[in-house]
């Protein structure tokens, strides 16, 4: 029993501590989203709860995007020259779950976030011409991101403790953060002087995306043997709104009817990996495992038209896991080893085919989560 139970607790920290975080490491996920906190239970929780169960959980996840990619090439001179364009975000995503039976679960996730772009083009611009001292600013947004309130079901009754089973999950994303902030832009006038205008800050920043969405979540595991484990996941976001009316450039003379507007755009992610327990240290479990996260160029449903920066995120993701009593606690560091900004629905629209936009993109992500039960 102390083999199964172990086994369950390395699994169960990976599937929830690590739920596909739709946030990817860089500019190409929009924003931390709240499908990125843990959500729903684990196979571990069947031998501590009883009908009733409630979970709390706190995720803290940070990443510094600054290396950009055009496909799947990177841009280095943009590194040399100065010029990149570096992101620090911040996210402390708060979870609430309520367990009626031992298959069902209701959770409730909103994420809480603190970011930073620095950037020379956005403000006096990259050229010598336009800044000869090479100046670079600073634009920044804070406070709650958009909630996601989910529920869950196991396929195989937990108490049976079966050797394989599936999560099936479904959600609705509301749009509790604000999808219209804005910071000061430092601009010169014609005498060189400086001045500041506001204007939204970019969509890699912005705190919600202003559309209401539904999320599709599989998770399970298969035991290997008395101490190893395989498990997988995968989440879709749908987005089915257009754009939110943002204008990126309220100040512009034209609009861009196809990508002036923010673009409110599907999100993805999938995890797979084994998940080892630690012989001699009960609850204690190592993990690894591949992953990909990103935002596609085309929606399911609704249109694609807006601004958006698509593409994924191929990474390798070794974590740790352990779990003491009633309180948990998980680290991963997903690691990228493949980077790829696809082309955009208005790239698309070329006549050409020459135009596909850039973004950037981080070499790592921390992601470290603490739940309690009671």
């Amino acid at each position: 029993m102390k083999t199964i139970y172990t086994i369950a607790l390395a699994v169960g920290y990976a599937l929830v501590f690590n739920t596909p975080s739709v946030q990817a490491q860089g500019c190409v996920a929009v924003r931390h989203m709240s499908c990125s906190a843990p959500a729903g239970t684990n196979s571990a929780d069947f031998f501590k709860q009883r009908t009733g169960h409630w979970q709390v959980s706190a995720g803290y996840r940070f990443f510094r995007s600054y290396k950009h990619f055009v496909g799947d090439v990177e841009q280095k001179q943009r590194v040399e020259q100065g010029t990149q364009v570096i992101n620090v975000s911040h996210a402390l995503d708060l979870g609430i779950t309520y367990m009626p039976s031992l298959r069902w679960s209701v959770s409730a996730n909103l994420p809480v976030q603190a970011n930073d772009r620095s950037s020379l083009y956005e403000h006096y611009g990259n050229a010598a011409a336009q800044n000869p001292d090479q100046k670079r600013f600073d634009t920044q947004s804070g406070g709650i991101g958009d909630l996601r309130i989910s529920g869950s079901y196991w396929i195989v009754n937990p108490a049976s403790l079966p050797k394989a089973n599936l999560s099936v999950g479904l959600g609705i994303k509301l749009p509790t953060g604000n999808y219209r902030a804005t910071d000061d832009f430092h601009k010169l006038t014609k005498e060189g002087q400086d001045y500041t205008v506001n204007l939204p800050v970019d969509q890699s920043i912005q705190l919600g995306d202003g559309g209401v969405g539904a999320s599709v979540e599989l998770q399970g595991y298969v035991q290997l043997t008395k101490t190893l484990t395989a498990y997988a996941n995968g989440f879709y976001l749908f987005n089915p709104r257009e754009t939110n009316g943002v204008l990126r450039n309220p100040n512009a003379t034209t609009i861009d009817l196809v990508a002036g507007r923010f673009s409110v755009a599907d999100q993805f992610a999938a995890r797979l990996g084994l998940s080892q327990s630690i012989p001699g240290v009960p609850g204690l479990a190592v993990m690894l495992g591949g992953r990909v996260e990103g935002v596609p160029a085309i929606d399911a449903f609704g249109g694609s038209k807006g601004f958006r920066r698509p593409g994924y995120i191929v990474s390798v993701e070794p974590g740790l896991a352990y779990m003491r009593h009633k309180t948990s606690a998980a680290l991963t560091v997903p690691i990228a080893v493949y980077r790829n900004r696809i082309t955009s629905y208005a790239d698309r629209l070329d006549p050409l085919g020459l135009k596909h936009g850039d973004a950037a993109f981080a070499d790592y992500l921390i992601s470290f989560n603490v739940s309690r039960w009671f």
